[in-house]
């Protein structure tokens, strides 16, 4: 988990693929963080990747970093604590303008049953499972 963390936090932006109804959705993220041990993204619950992650909170997440490539297939859990999302807060502080902890809106997923496979064009697939 550590190193799918690494790996997302260097690259910076992500994008991550839900489902509204038939359609793949994909679009860009930027917030990784762990705590209590687990691997968590953050979103606004008025969002439609919120909506999507609602109805059917399977997703993958994918990131390049010009030579490697990760692809995160997991299940998001939400996490209502009020620390899970400040935790997030904190280690984004410029969100802090648009989200607050315990404001109805900002909403934590952890990764659940996650499955990680790093692959780059010269070496073979590697898969990391937590």
């Amino acid at each position: 988990m550590q190193e799918v963390y690494e790996f997302l936090k260097k690259c910076s932006a992500y994008f991550i693929a839900t489902v509204e109804g038939d359609q793949p959705r994909v679009r860009p993220f930027g917030t990784v963080n762990i705590f209590d041990d687990k691997l968590y993204i953050q979103t606004g619950k008025v969002k439609n990747v919120a909506k999507q992650i609602t109805l059917n909170p399977k997703v993958e997440i994918c990131a390049f970093n010009g030579t490697e490539w990760i692809r995160v297939a997991a299940t998001l859990v939400e996490d209502k604590r009020f620390e899970a999302q400040q935790s997030m807060l904190d280690a984004y502080p410029d969100l802090q303008g648009r989200y607050a902890a315990g404001d109805g809106n900002t909403q934590v997923y952890y990764l659940k049953d996650a499955e990680a496979v790093f692959s780059s064009f010269t070496d073979a697939p590697r898969t990391v499972n937590f």
